[in-house]
């Protein structure tokens, strides 16, 4: 079913760039353009995401501000840095 009939982006598209690490709307958004049109998938996008584990959660649940530009880049998910 489609998340995002803006760029065509489905559940399953959603749910894969979740499993390789985005945990939050904006990061999805990064991955496939997902929520950066119309914006009438965001919520749907949260909702797919859930409350699952994380590797940042713990950062955006205690209040942290999500890093930006390049120190985006140098959080790497556990996951991610596991497969290296």
């Amino acid at each position: 079913m489609y998340v995002c009939s803006c760029f065509g982006i489905t559940e399953q598209q959603v749910r894969e760039h979740a499993d390789t690490g985005a945990c939050t709307p904006r990061q999805i958004a990064s991955a496939c353009k997902a929520g950066t049109d119309c914006g009438g998938c965001v919520r749907r996008i949260q909702s797919l995401l859930g409350r699952g584990d994380c590797p940042r959660r713990e950062l955006i649940d205690s209040g942290a501000p999500e890093p930006l530009g390049a120190e985006a880049d140098a959080v790497v998910p556990a996951a991610l840095s596991e497969a290296a």
